[in-house]
């Protein structure tokens, strides 16, 4: 079975965290991870799984990665193509597995969700949603992520992992 990763991140902190669900997917499926601004294919991957920031309460848009931009140094060619976009590109595809996550600033009761914007967006297409969005949590807009974050993402990639290979299994 193979998965596919694919992310966007600015600071650092959502690349990490995808790279620890890579690593927590990688028990049970063939892993790639990929950043969204390559447009990766899904033609041949059983489970897809997208991570972005949170950015004004939901998925970053150019404005709002430019915005981004001005608080901290950014990774290169970052601010072009996110989730967003790269799910507008997404064809449908029913047979798909998938799941979201973000990464959002650690503040009570702060609203938005990237992960939730993607999820929808995700059913929308007709993938299956194999977990509910997932939130890891930063310190502040540039990082770092909350000690244990990585830890918790990787336990979260290998349930998934889990359950999609029970789930394919049976099938």
């Amino acid at each position: 079975m193979k998965a596919l990763v694919v992310y966007e991140s600015m600071f650092g902190n959502t690349e990490a965290v995808a790279r620890a669900v890579a690593d927590g997917l990688g028990e049970a499926f063939e892993v790639r991870l990929a950043e969204a601004r390559d447009i990766p294919s899904t033609d041949d991957v059983d489970l897809l799984v997208v991570g972005a920031p949170t950015h004004a309460f939901g998925l970053s848009r150019p404005s709002t990665r430019q915005d981004a931009a001005k608080k901290g140094e950014v990774r290169p060619a970052t601010a072009d193509v996110g989730i967003r976009e790269y799910l507008d590109l997404l064809p449908a595809r029913a047979d798909l597995a998938a799941a979201a996550f973000d990464t959002k600033v650690a503040k009570p009761a702060l609203p938005g969700s990237a992960a939730h914007k993607a999820h929808r967006r995700l059913r929308r297409l007709g993938c299956r949603m194999a977990r509910p969005p997932e939130t890891f949590k930063v310190t502040g807009t540039t990082g770092p992520l909350l000690a244990g974050e990585l830890e918790r993402a990787q336990r979260w990639a290998a349930e998934l992992a889990t359950a999609e290979g029970s789930l394919r299994h049976t099938a």
